[in-house]
């Protein structure tokens, strides 16, 4: 009977099964995938100035665009110089974010300068530009 018995247990596989450790894996993957913090780009295609001094902003800012022909950009709309403020201020009242500036490099430093102002109009604290490193 013993015999029997070690044979049975010496012959059974002794491997590692490999589908609990393939299942963690995975619903970790997803995880960090849902978890990843993204950021939301206006949907305005841009060229960014090139600079040598950029730092890195805090992931939750209000994003603005402002294209080669001169068009102002909200969350994929077009708010144009005027609606600057009339857009920021409520988002402005409920927290205090910085605001971000994707401009393109041929824009004239007037209208990035009026966009600007009316940002600071609104009771933004902070208006960066976007640049490439």
């Amino acid at each position: 009977m013993q015999s029997r018995l070690q044979h049975r247990l010496e012959s059974q596989d002794k491997g590692i099964d490999m589908s609990p450790l393939i299942d963690v894996v995975f619903i970790l993957l997803i995880f960090f995938i849902v978890t990843t913090v993204f950021v939301r780009e206006t949907g305005v295609e841009v060229d960014k100035p090139q600079s040598m001094t950029a730092s890195q902003i805090p992931s939750r800012v209000i994003l603005l665009g402002i294209t080669a022909q001169g068009q102002v950009f909200y969350d994929g709309a077009n708010i144009g110089v005027a609606g600057v403020r009339a857009t920021l201020q409520p988002l402005l009242t409920q927290d205090d974010k910085p605001v971000l500036l994707q401009v393109d490099k041929t824009v004239p430093t007037s209208l990035l300068v009026q966009v600007m102002d009316e940002a600071k109009l609104a009771g933004a604290a902070a208006v960066s530009i976007a640049t490439k490193q």
